[in-house]
């Protein structure tokens, strides 16, 4: 059919709208035309005709209509721009009789000038991004392929130009139009995501980041391209049934699940990635700073929706250890995956946000002021907390963008005291001493023990010992369940940060005898090695002097020490089972050696030598070296006393308690008693007329 039959053919069918349209012939067609029209006033007719086309724009197809038209002009570019390269260096093939040129003969700048022209009033300023993206994609996308296109250099830098001018006047116009979430937004979100990367410094400049930034949140979060406010989990719990076996069951073929695949297909969650790098770049040039307290407002909102939300299906029921045991397989295997997957790009995008808000903020002076710098902070780090039942899957510190938020908010507030102690007081479990049963409760009273820890420094005694202290106890004997064990070692580490506060003495003396019991009770079943050992050592120098609480307690480094040595003597001397830390190091160039539970005490006393006073240390040097030698097991003993020698001569102790160190390992029989007092003993043992263990033994039974 000649060019200008079928250009007029199309037109026909581009103004009428029959759900029998057949879409993606009308587009194949339209790309094909605009690579052969050779008149400029056709190729301008026929994409403004493609701008305003019913048959495409009045279907419900979302951004998915913006797409295939951008999908239509970059494959355009990329045709012409490939020919002229082959004329260029004498590549082109030749024509057949009656076959139309591509490009219609048109160089490349009158060929682009046309399809912009066609970009007029009769359509919306939003749709005419569609064709300056799709230009710039294509000669962006064959520059990075390495072609050279110097000789269009001067062009991209015109469209570049132009499609930052037709963004601002879309921007414009669909705030007048109060469409920010609707298609408009959607598409100036699309192409923007698509075209950004090859946009130039110079020209990002000349954006207007503040109509930007609210509408690509709400096209992200709040529009039904995004993740619809996170209502997708409302009607999840419909669908999820229970089996006569009592696990959990939802299908693949439910409308929920269906609903997941398609949010997690759409164009625009689909590259989540790239468009949460768009939002924080926005952020971290926005001019008003509102616009980015308004923003922290919208992701406190959307997270808080997504918490509630998750609570009321029955997956929330279920703890992640426990999921095995609980679901069946096709729930296990594959819809659980996917929505997991869904979740966790929800968390990735607003962690790459908020990352931006912390870059901003450290240069902002108006941010990082007194007035809005703990605001954001404590918004931050309440949009974590009802992250949190993702985060916890992952490991908070799994990667770095979450960890440098998380840490740099804490930062902030903890510069704020008053800010802290109302942030904690808001985010506090609801039943102080009571462990929740439901798995959510206990994963935000984790999040809340693992964030308090940071501030103890800052808050008042009484905060400390009311909120912290009393959301910490009922978890201080929870080890024995292993699903409870994060939140275990949590209110462990809560605890020690409490005592170890300056300003925490009395609170110190007063819950000290607990923890102490608690700590015993719980080592070695619950408590690894390293974790008894630290724990020990900062009680240690919590109570030893020049602490607070060594003026008004004095004997207490002396009973703690007694308490272990004591347990020492009479402790089991089986190698203890690795824990988490010792399997992780099995495979590497130094294991960890397997240690006793008699081992472990010796070596906590060990640890507890550089914070002692002098009267005290020239006591317990001789003592630990008793307890070193009553270990049975040769490896275990020469383990302890590398460390016993590593404490003396690293630097751990200060010069006195040094000075003390030597005089008692050179001239009061310190190197023979730990090098050799085992020997030592044995031999005296012989000298007195005791019989070896093996003869007395033989003469007992001849008896």
């Amino acid at each position: 059919m000649p060019v200008d039959r079928l250009l007029s053919t199309l037109l026909r069918s581009l103004q009428t709208y029959t759900d029998q349209q057949d879409t993606p012939r009308l587009l194949g067609t339209a790309s094909s035309l605009l690579t052969t029209l050779g008149n400029p006033h056709n190729l301008s007719l026929l994409t403004s005709h493609l701008l305003t086309a019913p048959a495409l724009w009045d279907r419900a197809d979302g951004v998915r209509t913006p797409l295939r038209m951008l999908s239509v002009f970059h494959s355009a570019v990329t045709t012409i721009i490939n020919h002229h390269n082959d004329v260029r260096w004498s590549k082109a093939p030749k024509l057949e009789p009656g076959q139309s040129p591509i490009g219609g003969g048109l160089s490349l700048d009158e060929w682009i000038r046309a399809l912009v022209a066609g970009a007029d009033d009769r359509s919306r300023r939003w749709k005419h991004l569609v064709v300056l993206g799709g230009l710039l994609i294509g000669i962006g996308s064959l520059d990075e392929q390495g072609m050279d296109l110097n000789w269009v250099s001067a062009m991209r830098k015109r469209v570049e130009a132009a499609l930052v001018r037709a963004t601002n006047l879309a921007l414009v116009e669909v705030r007048e139009r109060s469409e920010a979430d609707g298609l408009g937004g959607q598409t100036i979100t699309l192409v923007l995501n698509h075209a950004f990367g090859c946009i130039g410094d110079a020209e990002r400049a000349q954006i207007d980041y503040d109509l930007l930034l609210p509408v690509l949140i709400g096209t992200a979060y709040y529009s039904n391209e995004g993740f619809q406010s996170a209502y997708f989990l409302g009607g999840l719990d419909l669908d999820v049934r229970t089996t006569q076996a009592g696990k959990l069951d939802w299908s693949a073929h439910s409308s929920s699940y269906r609903q997941v695949e398609a949010i997690m297909n759409r164009p625009l969650v689909a590259s989540m990635g790239p468009l949460s790098r768009l939002i924080a770049h926005s952020v971290e040039h926005v001019k008003n700073p509102c616009i980015i307290q308004t923003m922290m407002d919208d992701l406190a909102s959307f997270s808080r929706a997504l918490t509630t939300q998750w609570r009321q299906n029955k997956f929330s029921d279920i703890e992640p250890a426990e999921e095995a045991a609980n679901l069946e397989e096709e729930a296990l295997h594959k819809t659980t995956p996917q929505l997991w997957n869904l979740l966790k790009a929800a968390l990735f995008a607003t962690t790459v946000i908020l990352r931006s808000v912390f870059t901003r903020t450290l240069g902002d002076r108006v941010l990082a002021g007194d007035a809005i710098a703990p605001v954001l902070a404590a918004q931050a780090l309440q949009t974590l907390r009802h992250l949190y039942f993702i985060t916890s899957r992952l490991g908070p510190a799994s990667f770095s963008q979450h960890t440098f938020v998380y840490l740099t908010a804490i930062d902030i507030l903890s510069a704020y005291p008053n800010h802290a102690d109302k942030f904690l007081k808001l985010i506090a479990p609801q039943q102080l001493g009571q462990i929740p049963r439901h798995p959510l409760d206990r994963v935000l009273d984790l999040y809340f023990l693992n964030t308090a820890e940071h501030f103890t420094l800052v808050l008042s005694p009484a905060t400390n010992e009311d909120l912290l202290v009393a959301s910490a106890v009922p978890y201080l004997a929870a080890g024995e369940n292993r699903v409870m064990l994060p939140v275990f070692e949590a209110a462990h580490s809560v605890m020690l940060a409490v005592l170890s506060a300056p300003q925490s003495a009395e609170i110190t003396a007063k819950h000290l005898p607990f923890y102490i019991d608690a700590l015993f009770s719980v080592f070695p079943h619950n408590l690894s090695p390293r974790q008894f050992r630290l724990a020990f050592k900062t009680l240690m120098r919590v109570t030893a002097p020049p602490s607070p609480l060594s003026a008004t307690h004095p004997d207490l480094p002396a009973t703690l020490l007694e308490l272990v040595f004591y347990r020492a003597l009479n402790a089991p001397t089986q190698p203890l089972p690795p824990d988490a830390v010792a399997l992780a190091l099995q495979g590497s160039d130094a294991p960890p050696p397997a240690l006793s539970e008699q081992a472990v005490l010796a070596l906590t006393l060990i640890d507890a030598l550089p914070f002692l006073p002098i009267a005290l240390l020239e006591e317990w040097l001789p003592l630990c070296a008793e307890v070193l030698n009553q270990i049975n097991d040769d490896s275990m003993r020469e383990n302890i006393k590398a460390r016993y020698w590593e404490v003396l001569v690293s630097g751990e102790m200060d010069a006195e308690r040094s000075g003390v160190a030597v005089n008692w390992w050179t001239t009061r029989g310190g190197r023979d008693l730990v090098l050799f007092g085992r020997e030592s003993a044995h031999e005296e043992l012989m000298m007195s007329g005791a019989l070896p263990v093996e003869e007395r033994n033989v003469r007992e039974s001849k008896l």
